[in-house]
């Protein structure tokens, strides 16, 4: 196998193929972000991804273009892949699961990266992991077994809880079955009442939390989820405002007020997200299978904390 072939590692060590185009002077790349460009941590992953560019030789308006699109969330994620695609990247990043889903609908053949997905067989990227075929490779965000230690974590936190609810967008997390599974299991385990928290706007928040906010011994999970991250601030204050015991996937929820975070860094998974771009701008040998190839799950999580906030569960 020849370098017209890039051949990466997906999930639990699966190989698959993508076919590299006659190298240009000056490459394409699609970005498309279901953040707003407003976003902060967005123009912080983005911003990696052209930091680890940089590292491998890639720089803007020299030898890449970058072409971004924000905002994708609904209808708009359509029509936003349709002019990443119309402008004939050489690849494209995607931010998630959403987003990814949105450019496999427009493309089948242009290589997309997609930088924190959950569960890309259990949501129709690829065919499988040890043969997941198509066009798509990328990063495996946190895995599903994740939902068992937040629910650990939270009842270490406060021992008496006896009711936790999983929140989660079943629009824009069609994987949550990944992650509702092996928490409903785990408190099985617990003896904890485990309830599913379906949201579908931002109006069904405060709704829901203060549901689940009014028994005693109660605890939220926030799963990962692309709604979640846009509505992180409201989530965190609504819970501190109803003294509900909360645990999140990412720091960035701790960084505006949440208690306890524990999971991996997206930043980190965009830095990575170059690797691969690079390889499949310009393939790394002449005989593939001399080159190393790049592991896609994301680095072991950690824990983050916000002092001085806890609540022992009972709501006072």
């Amino acid at each position: 196998m020849r370098r017209r072939e890039f051949i990466t590692l997906l999930g639990s060590g699966a190989l698959w193929p993508l076919t590299v185009r006659a190298q240009q002077n000056v490459r394409r790349i699609g970005v498309l972000m279901t953040l707003p460009e407003s976003s902060q941590e967005g123009q912080a992953w983005v911003a990696a991804f052209k930091d680890g560019l940089q590292k491998a030789g890639w720089w803007e308006s020299q030898n890449i273009r970058i072409n971004a699109r924000w905002g994708a969330t609904d209808a708009a994620s359509q029509r936003l892949a349709r002019e990443i695609i119309a402008a004939q990247p050489d690849l494209i990043l995607a931010q998630n699961t959403p987003t990814t889903l949105a450019l496999l609908q427009q493309t089948t053949t242009i290589p997309i990266i997609f930088a924190n997905v959950a569960d890309p067989v259990g949501s129709g990227l690829v065919a499988s992991l040890p043969q997941p075929g198509g066009n798509v490779t990328g990063f495996i965000n946190i895995e599903g077994s994740m939902s068992g230690k937040w629910l650990e974590l939270l009842r270490e936190m406060v021992p008496r809880v006896n009711r936790v609810a999983f929140l989660f967008n079943p629009t824009t997390a069609p994987y949550f079955e990944y992650y509702v599974k092996p928490f409903k299991d785990a408190a099985q385990s617990f003896a904890v009442e485990a309830i599913a928290t379906p949201v579908h706007d931002r109006a069904e928040l405060e709704s829901v939390i203060t549901a689940q906010a009014r028994p005693p011994n109660s605890g939220l999970i926030v799963m990962p989820d692309g709604f979640n991250i846009n509505h992180r601030r409201e989530i965190t204050s609504l819970t501190a405002h109803y003294r509900l015991t909360a645990v999140y996937p990412q720091r960035i929820y701790t960084e505006i007020g949440g208690l306890l975070s524990y999971g991996n860094d997206p930043l980190d998974n965009f830095r990575r997200a170059a690797i691969y771009a690079d390889r499949i701008l310009i393939p790394a040998c002449e005989d593939i299978d001399s080159c190393a190839h790049a592991l896609c799950q994301s680095k072991p999580p950690i824990s983050h904390w916000t002092a001085g906030r806890f609540c022992d569960g009972t709501g006072t």
